[in-house]
């Protein structure tokens, strides 16, 4: 028989006889085992071959078991021990299965020995022995290698039932490949190979359910095992690693062009992944071998049970999917986009993705409890840059309608946290910073959307450069929302009403752009339309906060919904005040629900939002009619009294605007008590605002002559049509051409029916006013003298000359009775007399003879029969 054998082999035949014949040292003993190796495949590639032509294969075998007893027994993964393993095997191969009985029996028995340690099976031993027997079983195409080898396995398997404790249970790692292994040649073809995989996949049932569980009941008889018990060992007794590996080895039949399995391979996959996923290792393992091997799978139920196996794990294990997606991208050619695809391909697991990806982009936001264990979590820019790439593939288009206002308003509040922390976080490669990724992924969103209009809009403005600018970010998400409103975006509406739920949040980080952006889409007719009571409740808890920049963002919503006739349901401005029209809608009571909080504002220890205040109320008082606003716009009467005496002349003619337009919304039928008695107490002020400094006020004005006043004697009071800075004599003040108080005091005339005062009114220099006033008005004369009081703290010079002026003259005018009344004007006009000015200085003290003067002479006339008859008192 050496005939036919090569150099080579014949060595290898010599090295066996002479090791069968002496003793050898270590060296000898691999230089032996590798010799029957290489003899076991010369005789296995004969066509009859036979060992024992060679060497009786039972003087080998018990050779072998000889030097793998020899071996120490803490040393299982000898050199010489894994050798003797390779020659078993190799032997086990060998000749037709009627004469290797015997063989199989002492190989068996040997295999049983060498796996025994201390009266327990070591499954580390039979570690060993799969990762070399395996890799014979999935590669070899002859089934009388596959049955002998599923055979031992078997055997060996069965015989570990027998035992309740196995050593080194918890560093056995075949589990998973061994599953996989024999659960895809439980699909075999033939049903030799079928049959003895069943077999032996039974018995690694019951090894696990013996080792894993407190009882076992086998359901299933090994002959025609089905995928189910699989699917259910797969969930209940399978390490997370393990149900990864037996996910490998299936993939490899799919993805291996030379493997026959592949439609069992599909099934397997598909019946351990069909309903809820357990905890899966080595997803990146699995994700890359889906990467690298994606176009080896050619058969079209291969490539759909990829793309299922796929989509599973990345609905599932998003942040893994994704990191290593990313991870391969770093390193592939670039435009390869095949695993993007795959992960858009399927409606329901791209939502499912889509939304984690928002959450994730959102931190603030509960993410879904979808990873268990400690794994690994990709950061908002990861998830940016995600969303990105699957927003750039078409097929998903219907789906992007639906999350586009959740994933406009997250990539906005990411660029304005970026730009609120610097954007210190690192670029992910060469030219991508995170505020820029964010910013493409905008657009690309947009232009998902149908906006692509919309994004040339904006980038004509420089809106895109403004919105990445931390100085003047906001501007630019005024842009972004104004272009939303320009151009009618379908989604305007559903934005708005996310982003009033989301200002709900009283710890929103991006309030101020939030605000913004909600600021501008309320321009929008629909939009202000839409407002309800819980966006009124949201707009009420931010206006007391009482921040600058809030407030002022709030009044401005304001006066946005006041302008809009959507939003109020009022008449038509123009129609008649108080005139009947439609009943406020819904929009209305809202908006009237907002208006004391506006009111609120005007006592603000910032200026800048008592003006800012001032102007939302002259829109309101332009817009809302009387009929359906009396009670706010009456409250708004007496809340501007104090500011029209403000020593800003901007505020101060504001609030005269303001009262004038609300004055001229009311007619003689609706000019009731309150409003009637706080218009006549203001009437003194608004006749005393005809000499107001604010050229817009009072426009032409002239100035009292210095050195005109002197002190007159006691006993000498002031003419009563004298007026300070002009002797009795004089022709008399120029015309005054007034723009608001001469048009209110013209209007109140009207008003309270004083038709010759109207004339007066118009035409006639405030003395003059004053004096046919006092003529017309004589019982309110203790009334207009508290009134003049009250203006001597006017800031302004003219105003307290005029109503120390006019004070004097009241007093001439009262009797005796009335005089003795007057002591706070007394002590009032003894204060003036350190007024800073000199010229009311000394009208005050001139002023405070008369007084005197005149109690003296109602003193003396006091004692005589004829007293004066009291006046009567009016005040309305």
């Amino acid at each position: 028989p050496l005939a036919g054998l090569r150099q080579s082999e014949r060595e290898a035949y010599e090295c066996i006889r002479e090791f069968l014949e002496q003793e050898q040292l270590e060296m000898d003993k691999l230089k032996f085992l590798s010799a029957v190796d290489t003899l076991s495949g010369a005789v296995h590639a004969q066509a009859n071959g036979n060992m024992d032509d060679f060497f009786p294969k039972t003087a080998l075998a018990e050779k072998i078991v000889k030097l793998i007893l020899e071996e120490p027994k803490e040393a299982l993964v000898s050199t010489v021990r894994q050798q003797a393993m390779l020659c078993v095997v190799a032997l086990r191969c060998l000749g037709p299965r009627s004469r290797s009985l015997g063989t199989i029996q002492a190989l068996d028995d040997m295999l049983q020995a060498l796996m025994m340690e201390d009266l327990q099976p070591s499954m580390v031993f039979l570690q060993s022995f799969l990762e070399i027997v395996l890799p014979c079983l999935v590669q070899s195409d002859k089934v009388h290698e596959q049955t002998r080898i599923l055979g031992a396995v078997s055997r060996i398997l069965r015989f570990i039932c027998n035992f309740p404790e196995l050593a080194h249970m918890a560093e056995f790692s075949m589990t998973g490949k061994l599953m996989g292994s024999l659960g895809l040649l439980c699909m075999s073809p033939n049903l030799e190979v079928s049959m003895g995989a069943s077999e032996a996949l039974h018995y690694l049932f019951k090894v696990l359910v013996l080792q894993r569980s407190e009882a076992w009941r086998p359901r299933a008889d090994p002959e025609g095992l089905s995928p189910a018990p699989l699917s259910q060992f797969f969930r209940k007794y399978l390490t997370p690693e393990e149900r990864a590996d037996l996910i490998l080895v299936s993939m490899e039949a799919l993805t291996d062009p030379g493997r026959h399995d592949v439609r069992a391979a599909s099934r397997v996959l598909r019946t351990v992944l069909k309903s809820s996923v357990p905890d899966i290792g080595k997803v990146p393992e699995i994700i890359k071998h889906v990467y690298r091997h994606m176009h080896s799978a050619t058969d079209a139920a291969a490539q759909e049970t990829i793309w299922k196996v796929l989509h599973v794990l990345a609905q599932t294990y998003t942040d893994e999917v994704v990191l290593t997606l990313f991870e391969m991208d770093e390193h592939s050619q670039r435009g390869a986009r095949k695993p993007w695809e795959i992960l858009a391909s399927f409606p329901k697991g791209y939502e499912v993705i889509m939304e984690h990806l928002l959450q994730r982009l959102t931190p603030q936001q509960r993410s879904r409890p979808q990873e268990p264990g400690c794994r690994a979590q990709i950061s908002p820019l990861i998830a940016t840059r995600a969303l990105h790439e699957l927003l750039l593939e078409p097929s998903r288009r219907m789906e992007v309608q639906t999350f586009f206002p959740h994933l406009f308003l997250a990539l906005l509040f990411r660029i304005s946290s970026l730009l609120g922390a610097g954007a210190a976080q690192p670029p992910v490669s060469q030219g991508m910073d995170p505020v820029s990724c964010s910013v493409e992924a905008l657009k690309t969103l947009m232009r998902s959307a149908g906006y692509s209009d919309h994004v040339s809009y904006i980038q004509k403005l420089r809106g895109w450069e403004l919105l990445t600018s931390p100085e003047r970010h906001h501007e630019g998400v005024a842009l972004l929302g104004r272009a939303m409103v320009v151009w009618n975006c379908w989604h305007t509406r559903p934005v708005f009403r996310l982003t009033v739920r989301i200002l709900q949040d009283p710890d929103l980080e991006n309030h101020m752009t939030a605000l913004v952006f909600f600021t501008e889409l309320l321009q929008c007719p629909d939009v202000a339309a839409a407002a309800d009571k819980e966006m009124v409740r949201t707009l009420a808890d931010w206006f007391q906060r009482k921040e600058p920049a809030i407030v002022k963002l709030l009044l401005r919503a304001v006066e946005i919904l006041s302008r809009h006739e959507n939003t109020v349901s009022w008449p038509h401005r123009g129609s008649p005040a108080g005139g009947t029209g439609p009943a406020p809608g819904p929009q209305g009571k809202q908006l009237r629900a907002l208006q004391p909080y506006v009111l609120s504002c005007c006592y603000s220890a910032d200026g800048s939002i008592v003006a800012e205040t001032f102007q939302v109320l002259r829109d309101l008082v332009d817009h809302l009619p009387w009929q359906r606003s009396a009670a706010f716009l009456i409250q708004l009467a007496f809340t501007l009294t104090p500011f029209l005496e403000e020593e800003s002349e901007h505020l101060r003619l504001t609030a005269f605007e303001v009262y004038g337009a609300l004055l001229a919304k009311v007619n003689r039928r609706l000019f009731v008590f309150p409003l009637r008695h706080q218009a006549l107490n203001l009437l003194i002020a608004l006749v005393l605002h005809l000499e107001d400094a604010n050229g817009r006020v009072a426009q032409v004005r002239s100035p009292v002559p210095a050195g005109l006043i002197s002190r007159p004697p006691v006993s000498a009071p002031m003419p009563s049509g004298s007026r300070p800075g002009q002797h009795p004599d004089s022709s008399g003040w120029a015309s005054l051409s007034l723009q608001i108080a001469r048009p209110t005091l013209c209007h109140l005339a009207t008003l309270l029916g004083w038709s010759k005062l109207r004339a007066t009114f118009a035409e006639k220099d405030v003395w003059t006013i004053l004096s046919a006033l006092l003529q017309q008005e004589a019982g309110r004369a203790l009334w207009f003298l508290k009134q003049s009081v009250l203006l001597f703290r006017s800031p302004q010079v003219p105003i307290r000359l005029a109503a120390v002026w006019f004070a004097g003259q009241i007093i001439q005018t009262l009797g005796a009775e009335e005089a003795r009344e007057v002591d706070e004007v007394h002590a009032a006009l003894r204060h003036m007399w350190a007024d800073p000015d000199p010229t009311v200085s000394c009208l005050a003290t001139q002023t405070s003879y008369i007084l005197e003067a005149k109690e003296k002479m109602c003193v003396a006339s006091s004692t005589s029969c004829f007293c004066p008859r009291r006046r009567r008192k009016a005040y309305f």
